[in-house]
């Protein structure tokens, strides 16, 4: 695979893992979770961060196996982690203003 094609590749799955959380109401997109009584979301926000922690190593084993298979894998020190765990999390915001920060027009009693 070329160097190109996987970058581009890991980059949006990065974004698209990133929101995922954000965007449904199950778990790692499958899983159904049922809503608490008087709750509009299913989801807690614990369960979101903790989704998207596990969704950054999904990516990281893929970006890892994509520069395996074009040539050397470099080791990585906590520095690289810790920038790409920021990456993630802002890679994650556009989803994030959308199910929290964005005001939900609703239906107006009559």
């Amino acid at each position: 695979m070329d160097t190109t094609l996987a970058a581009w590749l890991v980059i949006a799955v990065a974004i698209a893992f990133a929101n995922l959380p954000f965007l449904n109401e199950r778990v790692f997109g499958f899983i159904p979770v049922k809503p608490a009584l008087g709750k509009a979301h299913a989801k807690y926000f614990v369960v979101r961060l903790l989704e998207l922690f596990v969704l950054y190593f999904v990516v990281g084993g893929l970006a890892r196996m994509l520069e395996s298979q074009i040539g050397n894998a470099f080791t990585q020190t906590w520095e690289f982690y810790a920038i790409t765990a920021c990456l993630f999390v802002v890679l994650a915001f556009p989803g994030f203003v959308g199910r929290y920060l964005l005001k939900r027009k609703t239906a107006r009693p009559a």
